[in-house]
């Protein structure tokens, strides 16, 4: 990406703050609306989670991560460091508050009014994608094969259909696969049970979605600003005249915040609660050999997807709340490594061409919805923060919601449940 030139105190109408895939899908509807944008990051264009996700876009995971059960699974994983969900032990009030909230969401009745609202916004994004795919300029390797989701216990098995049978009844399309199905499926002899296949599910490659609309967005006259850190804000009243950053003040008449992880820390200097979670995932990136599936698959009872991209295979997997640290934990790291070929000897890694280790934080509110609309403090403030595992998933869409609340379009769905406000 190139940057944009513009004076310390240039103005612009729209001011967007993160270049993740919801930045710089917020920057490209409303350069696409008519708007006059400049887009700014403290790094670079996707420099952050969307750069080394699973690249995995899944109405299947239209259940939050806040539902029935989830935290005794949490509490017996929480001081084993491999597991797929560790909490790392820490007394931060932040936490605290953000665990007793969570504990709090993880019922039915939350769980249900929840699903139809990620499944819309999942859905949608996949529609997006697939259009953003037929552009000659956007090659990010869009394909719809499904995932599937595999066990090799009976125990797991039966958990993955109750978990289907419960999307099922918003809409997901769901199929039960046999250890032979699944074999014939993926082309290699697998040591599974049993599989589901969620057909609507589809996969990318993050990093180059994110960098190709980006560039797009440029080409449109957007601006883009790398390695600009915002510092603070300028109030009157209930209006943001001013960003402070480490180039100079910037004005415009509107402001999104797209900053994932960082969020809390901006909007507590704005006064606005964001109970937002760090959560670090990680990815492990090989050359693909040949003979190695080209279907998507999550291995259920280790947590860890493997998505095929182009010609590099990436394992991805964990949920480790342990602040705003990126360093790389090795055991986990391992634990990523050991469990794919329990379910596919192919997905042994020791002779594979290792090209990356990477580790990101996804922004993850108590009750898995997003910060989604306009601040309950600010007439100019807009927050697109806190999509969790999903940020590729719903991106385009809660993106296409941000410019409808901005430009005063009618939206496409019902956004109250994701209103920033909800925590007090």
């Amino acid at each position: 990406m190139t940057s944009s030139s513009i004076g310390a105190q240039g103005r612009s109408d729209v001011l967007v703050i993160g270049g993740g895939v919801l930045g710089v899908c917020c920057a490209y509807f409303l350069r696409e609306a008519g708007k006059d944008v400049l887009l700014v990051d403290q790094e670079d264009i996707v420099a952050g989670s969307s750069y080394g996700n699973a690249g995995l876009i899944v109405p299947s995971h239209s259940v939050p991560l806040a539902q029935p059960g989830v935290v005794g699974h949490a509490l017996r994983w929480m001081f084993n460091p491999e597991s797929p969900f560790y909490i790392k032990p820490r007394l931060e009030l932040a936490l605290l508050t953000w665990l007793w909230r969570f504990r709090a969401a993880s019922n039915a009745r939350r769980r249900d009014r929840a699903m139809p609202v990620l499944r819309d916004l999942i859905l949608a994004s996949r529609d997006l994608y697939r259009s953003f795919a037929a552009m000659d300029d956007m090659d990010f390797g869009f394909e719809e094969r499904g995932v599937l989701y595999l066990f090799n216990t009976e125990k797991g098995l039966r958990e993955g259909e109750h978990e289907a049978e419960l999307v099922r009844t918003i809409g997901i399309e769901t199929e039960t696969l046999g250890k032979q199905e699944v074999d014939d499926r993926l082309g290699v002899n697998t040591t599974v049970v049993g599989a589901i296949n969620y057909p609507q599910d589809t996969h990318l490659t993050p990093a180059s979605f994110v960098r190709a609309l980006a560039t797009r967005f440029q080409a449109m006259g957007g601006k883009f600003r790398p390695n600009t850190r915002v510092e603070g804000f300028e109030r009157d009243g209930r209006k943001i005249v001013g960003v402070r950053t480490s180039k100079g003040t910037l004005e415009a008449d509107e402001v999104v915040l797209a900053t994932g992880s960082w969020t809390p820390k901006l909007a507590r200097d704005l006064g606005i609660k964001a109970p937002i979670q760090a959560a670090k995932g990680y990815s492990i990136t090989h050359r693909r050999p040949e003979g190695v599936p080209e279907i998507p698959v999550i291995c259920a009872e280790s947590r860890v997807a493997v998505t095929p991209m182009g010609d590099t295979l990436r394992f991805a997997g964990t949920l480790e709340l342990a602040g705003l640290d990126l360093s790389i934990n090795q055991r986990r790291d391992e634990a990523i490594r050991r469990g794919p070929p329990a379910y596919v000897p192919e997905f042994d890694t020791a002779d594979m061409e290792l090209i990356e280790v990477w580790a990101g934080l996804r922004p993850v509110t108590p009750d898995g919805l997003s910060l989604l609309g306009r601040s309950p403090r600010y007439d100019n403030l807009t927050l697109a923060a806190g999509h969790a595992a999903i940020g590729m998933s719903s991106g385009p869409a809660s993106a296409k919601l941000v410019t409808q609340v901005i430009t005063g379009e009618e939206r496409f769905m019902d956004i109250s449940l994701m209103d920033p406000g909800r925590f007090g």
